[in-house]
């Protein structure tokens, strides 16, 4: 069936179709498995009794679910929305394919990646270092740019220091991993980052979750297991990236004095997004930087590069300098990288309309949702807005509506959300314009009527 025959259909037809084909797929592939085990003679060896899955790449469950949705997409000619190749920066607007599209895929926040002093920032840096580091830092040395870059994080959460790491993903790993261990306890909130719970696992902690946002069950916990643990860490973000809301910090900062817990923060879709300069959580409560143990976030939304970042106490930021695995035997960031991210703080500081700019346009994006009747969930509307839409393949398909009429955004499914919770996620950028959001909000709610 067609995707045009396919949208002539109710939403119900559509989504009972889809889960039909999707499982035919993978009883085809079960089957045939099993039928070629059937057909061909086993010969007799030491391993014999070792199914393929436990040898081959292509029997793993992960990736067997991965044909079936692939193949499932194909048979309801819905062709995959991923890895379109861009042409040139991505922000506001991006070039796909020799044609220009509203773009809403990018973290390009502040319009900064791209910017001629950036650009400049990563020029000079080339020309001055080349293009790595080229070793471990605490093996190698130092580039003054990585250690200019960390101090201005310090000073911008008001804390004694910062870490730089090569990657975003792999700064909560090595943190979370490092620091806690198997006699500690680690409280989060239920929707954290994959790099949260991937640090958790690695630290062999006892692990429990709280619901979304909820200070007061996060109490009952630390109530009734602080002391069965030595160390007690609470792990929340400043912006959560699927719902785009945030949680209530002087309530978590309150529990954790009260139970002598550690707190950490992923500021990562804050920083240049919350607070009056794009200070983050912090700057938009009013709280001490201090008053956070664990502020953690990324360069590559923001601030234009590609990496993470732990700012805090002089004995959190030592420590992981000479110990943290993924600092001790990683490379260091790249000396372009850091200038690139360093010039764009400098700029968002001091261009603080910037941040303005985008605060106002996620309040435009999501009140104009919200009048069309869009669900964006609990989405505080700035910079994050989820257009939620319920199945996967009806997701894909209202996100292939709209990159036909020119706007590029990407549909989230199962597991980084949860089932039946498919949606569209907005990146809202301060280099959008009024006509862009009303554009693309009118297009979107068209979209959806024809599936009414």
């Amino acid at each position: 069936m067609t995707d045009k025959a396919l949208f002539g259909l109710s939403d119900r037809m559509k989504e009972r179709l889809a889960g039909e084909m999707l499982e035919r797929q993978r009883r085809k592939l079960e089957g045939g498995a099993a039928l070629k085990a059937v057909v061909e003679p086993r010969k007799r060896h030491p391993v014999d009794d070792i199914p393929d899955e436990f040898c081959r790449f292509d029997r793993m469950p992960g990736y067997q679910q991965i044909r079936v949705m692939e193949e499932g997409g194909k048979q309801l000619g819905i062709p995959s929305p991923f890895f379109k190749v861009h042409d040139q920066v991505a922000g506001a607007l991006s070039w796909i394919g020799g044609q220009e599209y509203l773009n809403f895929a990018s973290y390009n926040y502040l319009g900064l990646c791209g910017h001629p002093a950036v650009n400049a920032a990563a020029r000079e840096a080339v020309e001055r270092y080349g293009t790595s580091a080229s070793a471990s830092r605490l093996v190698s040395g130092e580039r003054q740019v990585q250690r200019d870059l960390e101090k201005a994080l310090a000073r911008l959460y008001e804390v004694d220091d910062s870490v730089v790491f090569v990657s975003g993903h792999a700064t909560n790993v090595t943190t979370i991993g490092y620091l806690f261990g198997h006699r500690d306890l680690i409280l989060h909130d239920a929707l954290v980052h994959n790099s949260i719970l991937q640090g958790i696992q690695l630290a062999g902690a006892r692990r429990m979750p709280f619901p979304h946002n909820d200070w007061q069950a996060l109490a009952q916990l630390l109530q009734q297991h602080r002391r069965d643990f030595e160390r007690v860490l609470v792990v929340i973000e400043s912006i959560y990236s699927m719902d785009g809301d945030y949680p209530d910090l002087p309530r978590f900062i309150e529990l954790k004095k009260r139970h002598k817990a550690f707190l950490m923060v992923d500021e990562a879709h804050a920083l240049g997004v919350m607070g009056a300069t794009g200070g983050g959580i912090r700057e938009h409560f009013g709280i001490a930087g201090r008053d956070v143990d664990i502020w953690m976030g990324t360069l590559s939304k923001t601030l234009s590069g590609c990496g993470g970042y732990i700012a805090g106490e002089q004995a959190l930021v030592h420590h992981l300098r000479i110990s943290a695995p993924g600092f001790l035997y990683s490379v260091g960031l790249s000396p372009v990288l850091a200038a690139a991210s360093l010039a764009s703080l400098q700029l968002m500081l001091a261009e603080p309309q910037r941040v303005q700019q985008l605060q106002a346009n996620g309040r435009l994006f999501i009140a104009l949702c919200r009048q069309h009747g869009i669900n964006t969930g609990h989405s505080a509307g700035l910079a994050v807005v989820p257009a939620i839409i319920g199945g996967s393949a009806r997701a894909g398909m209202v996100a292939n509506r709209l990159f036909e009429r020119g706007i590029n955004v990407q549909p989230i499914f199962y597991p980084a959300v949860e089932e039946g919770m498919a949606r569209l996620r907005f990146f809202i950028s301060s280099e959008h314009t009024e006509a862009q959001l009303r554009q693309t909000v009118a297009a979107l709610a068209d979209v959806l009527a024809g599936f009414q």
